[in-house]
C-alpha cells in the first residue's frame, strides 16, 4: 500500500498545482525526509511515499508549502505552510490524506 495526497483550493473550486510536499516519518524523536514531491497538474501526489517503499506503522508528516502555490496565485495567504501529522496503524491500508485550501482556512479528512 502506499501513502497519497491532493490539495484542493476551496475558494476557486480547482486543484492546487505545484504545491510542494514533503512526508517525513517520526523516528526515536526526530523527523526523518522520506521524500519530496510537488503536487500535478489534478493537485495530486499519488506516489507520496515512493513505490516501493513500506509503509510502516507510526507517526507521520506531510508538510506542505503553500506559500509557493499563494504567490503563484498573486494571494496574501495565511498559511505559509501546512503540516498534517497522522498515524498509521496498519501498514495493509492505503493512506490518502487530501488538503482543502483557501489563503485563509484549510482542513484535511481520511481519504480513500
Amino acid at each position: 500500500m502506499g501513502i497519497s495526497t491532493h490539495i484542493l483550493d476551496t475558494a476557486i473550486g480547482r486543484p492546487a498545482v505545484g504545491v510542494p510536499a514533503t512526508l517525513e516519518r517520526l523516528e526515536d524523536g526526530a523527523w526523518i525526509a522520506l521524500n519530496d514531491a510537488v503536487t500535478d497538474t489534478d493537485g495530486r501526489c499519488k506516489y507520496l511515499l515512493p513505490l516501493g517503499t513500506a509503509v510502516l506503522p507510526g507517526i507521520y508528516r506531510i508538510r506542505f508549502s503553500t506559500s509557493v502555490y499563494y504567490v503563484r496565485q498573486e494571494l496574501q495567504g495565511l498559511y505559509p505552510y501546512v503540516e498534517i501529522v497522522f498515524e498509521v496503524t496498519d501498514s495493509e491500508q492505503h493512506y490518502h490524506i487530501p488538503l482543502l485550501l483557501t489563503a485563509n482556512s484549510y482542513t484535511t479528512y481520511r481519504g480513500s
